[in-house]
């Protein structure tokens, strides 16, 4: 599913237009952003949360020259399925 076709998704579910739609799943995108960028959690109960985590620097190998490098430390979005959504696609 791509971002059309959960804007389809939400007009026929919602009963709102597609514009409308769209303006709500952008704005949720938005917060979602903004609220991760902050270092927040999100949590959505039935559903799961997302969070950041740091992850460290590592030792990686260049597959075209084997040379070895040092992979930076950086941030990644981590998102751990609720209970209700892992029972639901079992």
């Amino acid at each position: 599913m791509n971002k059309s076709d959960l804007i389809d998704s939400i007009a026929e579910l919602s009963g709102l237009g597609k514009k409308d739609s769209e303006k709500a799943l952008n704005a949720v995108l938005e917060s979602f952003v903004s609220s991760l960028s902050k270092g927040e959690e999100i949590s959505l109960a039935n559903f799961g949360s997302f969070k950041v985590k740091k992850r460290a620097s590592r030792k990686g190998r260049n597959p075209q020259t084997g040379e070895e490098l040092t992979i930076p430390e950086r941030n990644v979005i981590v998102f751990s399925a609720g209970k209700s959504l892992r029972e639901s696609i079992a």
